[in-house]
């Protein structure tokens, strides 16, 4: 899992611009999809001006970003958005918690895509940023993902209702298509906590309880990416009547709702999940102190099975010589024999008693 880190900046001035994600080798790629109920263009080839010019005041239009290596591409897009630099900055830093703000007519969103690592503990994660104005809607992603093809299928092929909404609508979709990511991740999760739950029965090798709190660690960074984002939705959700947002229509602010619900019950879920590895964590501590109980208990029996007989040895160790037992003939045999009947009573007291 890669944890979000701060990382101090080498700035000289507030403007400097830095990428300071892993997918340092992705190239920048741009992809414009120009649309409304009746047309569609979409342009994916060219310099940032070829594509750009394609961009129609009257339409609704989609410019998405896959990598954020090219930062001379970053800064004419934000030029053309007309956005100040410190949201660029914040687009770069993929250290940045999700937040949400609206400068000059400009909204900026910013939200982590968490997903599981197959054939791994580790979850992998990859910041998303949004820039909303004036029917244009820029999307940027650190690289190429399928986040959103199923939502490039529906433009094309005019499914539901996205081509005849205006491009607020197209933000909530994406909004909601990175949020099932965390379904995804939630669910893979609770699978190998299941797993985990069962093993912690059978098994009391340290294993078992390192990746019980791997996982708890995972379930903890959800947590913390999902809260702003909760955070972030309910300031949409709160401001519909304020005119806040003015780039969000009215009509438009229940599909944020539902993003707001769909935050307050992934963490429900989490907390579940958190409880259930605190009950399999205990549950192991539990078993190992029973293992030990009944090490101790064992220790304990033989121990007290062998204090008579230690005694008796002791008696007839001392060797003096008014001891009559140390020189009759059957001495030997009537200790030994002693020693053996009192043995085999204890056994059957203990047996009677079950304490083995």
């Amino acid at each position: 899992m890669r944890k979000i880190k701060y990382k101090k900046g080498r700035k000289v001035i507030p403007t400097y611009l830095e990428y300071t994600g892993i997918h340092k080798d992705v190239p920048t790629e741009m992809q414009l999809f120009v649309y409304d109920a009746e047309e569609l263009t979409e342009c994916s080839h060219g310099t940032f001006e070829q594509i750009i010019e394609n961009v129609d005041s009257t339409k609704q239009n989609w410019l998405n970003i896959h990598g954020l290596t090219d930062l001379e591409k970053i800064v004419q897009i934000g030029d053309f958005l007309q956005v100040d630099k410190f949201i660029l900055g914040d687009i770069l830093n993929t250290s940045k918690r999700t937040k949400i703000d609206e400068h000059h007519e400009v909204l900026f969103f910013n939200i982590k895509s968490i997903l599981p690592v197959a054939n791994s503990d580790n979850i992998k994660v990859e910041q998303l940023s949004f820039l909303l104005k004036d029917g244009i809607l820029a999307s940027f992603q650190e690289k190429r993902s399928d986040f959103f093809l199923h939502i490039r299928e529906r433009i094309r092929t005019r499914s539901g209702i996205v081509r005849d909404k205006k491009i607020d609508y197209l933000l909530y979709l994406l909004l909601d298509a990175v949020m099932e990511n965390f379904y995804i991740t939630i669910e893979t999760e609770e699978d190998r906590v299941e797993e985990l739950i069962n093993l912690s029965k059978t098994s009391s090798k340290p294993l078992v309880l390192e990746q019980i709190e791997k996982h708890r660690d995972n379930f903890n960074f959800l947590k913390r990416s999902i809260i702003p984002l909760r955070d972030s939705l309910f300031t949409i959700k709160s401001t519909k009547d304020d005119d806040v947002f003015n780039v969000i229509e009215k009509e438009n602010y229940s599909f944020f709702e539902r993003l707001h619900q769909k935050s307050m019950e992934l963490l429900e879920q989490i907390e579940y999940d958190l409880i259930s590895l605190e009950s399999a964590s205990n549950f192991y501590f539990s078993s190992q102190n029973h293992k030990m109980n009944e090490v101790m208990k064992t220790l304990t029996v033989v121990s007290v099975f062998f204090m008579p007989l230690t005694f008796i040895v002791g008696v007839y160790g001392m060797n003096f010589d008014n001891m009559p037992e140390l020189h009759w003939k059957y001495g030997y045999f009537m200790v030994i024999g002693f020693m053996f009947i009192l043995l085999v009573l204890m056994a059957v007291y203990f047996k009677w008693r079950k304490w083995f």
